[in-house]
């Protein structure tokens, strides 16, 4: 099989002839202690891995990727406003004041290089005014939202033999962005018509700019981000989230499928437990990465929604930290639905730098056995 049909057949609960292998990224500075543990500098770690382990490397296609823009354009300009104290006070692309330690090159706070705590001072939207200047930079028929060779990139992935994706912003975590999680909870409260209007601009653009992706090529999946879960609770209740974000999915969810897409994903930290339901009425079948120490059990999920709906992660980042015995009971334990299909394992969210490189290759070995790869 290829990687591709490996991994739509994992997930849809067909018959794979292995299972795709996927123990976890690593951060930056995770890698540093790797590095430190026998690590070379000059390799790639999952190369590396693999060579360590003894599983042969999948040659693919050269990989080519769509190009295309869901972000705000123009973006704000990023600039230091103030660095004292230890901290940098920045505006960043996205038009927040945010504040972040200087122990870290403040451009961290572009993407999750690392675990790095930030404090939000202000949002880019706070009033109507700044709601429709925000409007203004998503326009989903901005020709700067597609490359121009969008035409030919499309034809060269018909036949291709790798997965392809699209991530977009869930409803909850943009309209985060503009107002911040704050603001946004008074908003579902006291002006839950406007926070209705903002949900529907963002379900729109994002359905607008698919439409066009749809037209000339089949993606393999569409992954939402939404992290709006806490360690016991969702950020909203279930109800709010069927009065205010219910709509959105269901409307994506069958947007994804009619294009032939055959997986609709959604991704969240924290317990989710009680959303599953709701994602499942939506037409989401994945979801990632069942943070253990929230409470997610992907087992427990399995014997709750059956084949509705697949996973992926759900292996505790706590025990591969622990490794020997410890390790091997929890990757056990979560690989015990493996033969039911739908479900890929992976360390329930980014590996952290408590994780050794002698933990993280041992506990790769044993996933690569119960995986099929060794």
């Amino acid at each position: 099989m290829t990687p591709r049909q490996r991994y739509r057949e994992t997930l849809l609960f067909g018959s794979p002839d292995k299972i795709p292998f996927t123990p976890g990224e690593p951060r930056e500075t995770t890698l540093a202690r790797w590095r430190q543990e026998g690590l070379p500098e000059e390799v790639g770690w999952y190369n590396y891995l693999l060579e360590v382990l003894g599983v042969e490397e999948e040659q693919t296609q050269p990989h080519v990727d769509l190009g295309v823009f869901f972000q705000m354009i123009p973006k704000f300009e990023e600039k230091i406003l103030e660095h004292k104290n230890g901290h940098y006070l920045v505006r960043d692309w996205m038009g927040a004041i945010t504040e972040i330690s200087d122990e870290y090159d403040y451009t961290y706070i572009r993407q999750s290089k690392d675990f790095v705590t930030r404090r939000w001072w202000r949002f880019p939207v706070t009033n109507r005014d700044e709601w429709e200047q925000m409007k203004s930079r998503f326009d989903p028929h901005d020709p700067r939202r597609f490359p121009r060779d969008f035409d030919e990139r499309c034809a060269e992935l018909q036949d291709r033999d790798y997965v392809i994706g699209l991530n977009v912003n869930g409803p909850f975590w943009q309209i985060r962005e503009w107002v911040g999680f704050e603001a946004l909870c008074v908003l579902l409260i006291e002006r839950p018509d406007w926070v209705h209007e903002m949900m529907q601009f963002w379900t729109e653009f994002v359905s607008q700019t698919f439409a066009r992706i749809a037209r000339y090529v089949t993606v393999d999946f569409v992954l939402v981000s939404e992290d709006m879960a806490y360690k016991e609770h969702s950020m909203i209740s279930p109800r709010m989230c069927q009065e205010f974000l219910l709509s959105c999915w269901t409307r994506w969810g069958k947007e994804v499928k009619a294009s032939g897409c055959p997986l609709f994903k959604m991704d969240s930290d924290g317990y989710v437990g009680e959303l599953i339901p709701l994602w499942i009425e939506a037409g989401i079948n994945v979801e990632s990465p069942s943070e253990v120490a929230a409470g997610c059990d992907v087992v427990q999920f399995r014997e709750q929604y059956g084949t509705q709906i697949g996973y992926l992660g759900g292996i505790d980042k706590r025990a591969i930290a622990k490794g020997g015995q410890v390790m091997r009971e929890e990757v056990t334990y979560r690989c015990s639905i493996l033969a039911e299909g739908g479900y890929i394992p992976d360390c329930d969210h980014a590996v952290p730098s408590d994780i050794s490189w002698p933990n993280f290759v041992e506990y790769s070995r044993l996933l690569a056995q119960l995986t099929g790869w060794l």
